[in-house]
């Protein structure tokens, strides 16, 4: 349960405490308030873990994102979690964690594959896949939102672009779930360094023989299009092939699917917003930005400052942790008028995809198709579903989605 009665100076936000019901919503709210770039001392699990600075507006966001020269992406890693369960070497091998020059080289290659035009090509096929999913609950009164539709949409439409076979979807679904939830004790029971010891490799291995089949016989999907990109005239090498690889594939398995899943309960919750959608279903692409802004599906991205620096009237110094906390920037009020309301007609700008800058997301077209898509194809099946019981949330700090949503198909 979360404790919005913490004094803010004491306040370990990323203590797994104030994650049961998802992200400390109270506790930002506080923080934007009282104390928006806010200093906590660390987390209590992780005591030889220093501290770090809490970015929780959308301007001081804005501004951390753009000054990559200040704050870095490379230096430290991208998560606030130990390093030692996520090297920072291995975090530095995907251009979601590297610095300019390189960055930009490596990310200019994945967009090629990612340009609006490639991925609005594709909706035919995503629609079909979505209809494909919806039909197996033919016959059924109940299911689990996250684990009968959301995960096996996203899974064969990411499987789809990257050329995985369609009997391996469940295993990859497995093996990013356990990546990007590693400090989930309900996803890792045995701890997070599991994902290191367990899952790398087996994910390493299985990138590999799908590298070695491309260069023998390549095809249309985006690895052939990685063993094929060269970077100032040079191929990748296979490691830089396997972390794009990898990013490509967690986020593709995850960020769908946990907005996906919030934005279903929050119309299920609110049926005067779902009735304008079924009138009037035009309105489902703003209905996808609500439920980005609300619900983004990464709860956090973390810097380095690289040099000292003041922010919202804080000294931040050379080698500081700053960790921009999207769930805060979502609901800023100065933002958004009401902010804590669900509101299809909003029209909202947002910071789900990132804040601009080098690190906006590469998937932010492919991601909105699918949510439309996916919205779309549930509401026109089951326009009354319902809630069948309590949704649970992910207990961890880097993700923001629930990991079972039950539902009555037919109201």
């Amino acid at each position: 349960m979360q404790t919005p009665d913490v004094p803010l100076d004491e306040l370990r936000v990323a203590d797994r405490e104030h994650w049961s019901e998802g992200p400390p919503l109270e506790q930002f709210k506080r923080m934007r308030s009282q104390c928006p770039v806010h200093w906590s001392p660390g987390m209590t699990e992780y005591p030889e873990e220093p501290g770090f600075w809490s970015i929780t507006t959308q301007a001081d966001v804005h501004t951390v994102s753009r000054d990559w020269e200040t704050y870095s992406s490379e230096i430290g890693g991208m998560l606030a979690m130990p390093a030692r369960f996520f090297p920072v070497d291995v975090q530095n091998g995907m251009f979601i964690g590297m610095d300019p020059p390189k960055h930009d080289r490596l990310k200019a290659l994945f967009q090629r594959g990612f340009t609006p035009r490639r991925i609005a090509e594709h909706e035919d096929e995503i629609r079909a896949i979505t209809r494909e999913v919806l039909d197996r609950l033919e016959g059924r009164e109940t299911c689990d939102l996250v684990h009968d539709v959301a995960q096996p949409i996203v899974s064969r439409v990411i499987g789809a672009f990257m050329g995985i076979d369609p009997e391996d979807d469940a295993v990859w679904a497995r093996l990013m779930n356990a990546t990007i939830s590693a400090d989930d004790p309900d996803q890792n029971p045995e701890g997070p360094a599991t994902v290191m010891e367990r899952d790398m490799p087996e994910i390493i291995e299985r990138c590999q023989k799908l590298i070695a089949a491309r260069i023998a016989n390549p095809t249309a999907d985006l690895t052939t299009v990685l063993v094929d990109a060269e970077v100032d005239g040079e191929k990748l090498t296979e490691w830089e092939i396997v972390m794009g690889f990898i990013l490509l594939m967690t986020a593709g398995n995850d960020s769908t699917k946990a907005t996906y899943c919030s934005g279903m309960r929050a119309l299920m919750d609110h049926p005067d917003q779902r009735r304008l959608l079924l009138d009037d279903p035009s309105l489902i692409p703003d209905a996808v930005e609500e439920a980005l802004r609300m619900f983004p599906s990464f709860a956090h991205f973390r810097r380095t400052a690289s040099r000292d620096a003041e922010l919202g009237g804080q000294q931040i110094k050379r080698g500081d942790k700053v960790v921009m906390w999207y769930p805060s920037t979502g609901r800023d009020e100065s933002v958004y008028e009401d902010p804590d309301r669900f509101d299809v007609t909003r029209k909202p700008e947002h910071q789900a995809f990132g804040a601009g800058g080098r690190h906006f997301c590469l998937g932010t077209a492919l991601a909105r198709l699918e949510l439309r898509v996916m919205i779309e194809e549930t509401l026109a099946r089951f326009p009354a579903m319902t809630l069948d019981g309590e949704p649970r949330f992910a207990k961890a700090i880097f993700i923001n989605q629930l990991t079972t949503l039950p539902v009555r198909l037919h109201g």
